[in-house]
């Protein structure tokens, strides 16, 4: 399998339900600088998001900053077939005003074969709008798929929702993919701040929220990418600090007896 050109960060910024109000505008742009100045320079976005105006909003955001940023972009299933996923990725480039995307997914599955899919990524890779492609939402039955394409094993990622209160992949998604060397994207990784209080205990014993341990907790998992939203300045400030957050073996077993790991298969979430 192809290696990574570029060493993705642990902790970036999702932007699902951005740019679509007005008055949240100059919020949402600062948010996603100082999120670049604080290192967590990969970006991911899709042409779904608010029907490009996700994708907007980042491209004003990035400008001038183009070299140092990780963008990430997806692909709607019913456009990635060989020809229009080429319209579709020269749209998004658009609207993030940028000539390539270090990433390109698609999105979920849908009624397009993967190998047309797949086609399309090559060509484009080929005409270097792109450095890199993966999928999104795919269980392991339908990786196990796609990998078996020609050249589908260069695929770089399986973005999945994934947090403590979604521990599905754990039972082989998330082996698979760490024995085939694909990170794994988890998008949601707090639960759209839906996040339990029984938790509470546990984050005041670290002297954190419990949004930012169930970060830290995620980061903490082998071979996982976290994109959490921010909208906020302070908002991308608390959840950095998750990376700063360490979890002992003790606090591990706690996290775990409150959010049991799964016991069998069960089929992958998706929002």
């Amino acid at each position: 399998m192809a290696k990574p050109e570029q060493n993705f960060p642990r902790l970036g910024q999702g932007t699902w339900r951005m740019g679509e109000r007005s008055e949240l505008r100059q919020s949402e742009l600062r948010a996603l600088r100082v999120g670049f100045d604080l290192g967590m320079t990969l970006i991911d976005t899709a042409e779904m998001y608010g029907e490009g105006a996700a994708e907007t909003l980042v491209g004003e955001a990035i400008a001038g900053k183009r070299p140092e940023v990780l963008l990430v972009s997806k692909v709607y299933p019913h456009r990635a077939d060989r020809t229009g996923i080429v319209a579709a990725c020269e749209g998004s480039l658009r609207r993030l005003r940028t000539d390539y995307l270090d990433l390109y997914l698609l999105h979920w599955r849908g009624a397009v074969p993967f190998s047309e899919t797949l086609a399309g990524f090559e060509q484009l890779k080929r005409q270097g709008k792109i450095r890199q492609y993966g999928v999104s939402n795919l269980d392991l039955d339908e990786l196990e798929q796609w990998f078996k394409l020609p050249r589908g094993d260069e695929v770089f990622t399986d973005q999945v929702l994934y947090n403590l209160t979604r521990r599905g992949i754990e039972w082989d998604l998330l082996p698979w993919c760490r024995a085939h060397r694909i990170p794994v994207m988890a998008y949601s990784p707090v639960e759209q701040g839906r996040l339990p209080q029984k938790m509470e205990s546990i984050a005041r014993i670290m002297n954190a929220s419990r949004f930012q341990l169930a970060l830290a907790w995620l980061l903490h998992q082998d071979g996982v990418i976290a994109i959490p939203k921010a909208g906020s300045e302070q908002h991308v400030r608390e959840n950095r600090k998750a990376l700063e957050i360490r979890l002992s073996q003790k606090i591990l077993a706690e996290m775990d007896a409150l959010f049991p790991p799964p016991r069998k298969k069960v089929r992958l979430d998706m929002l």
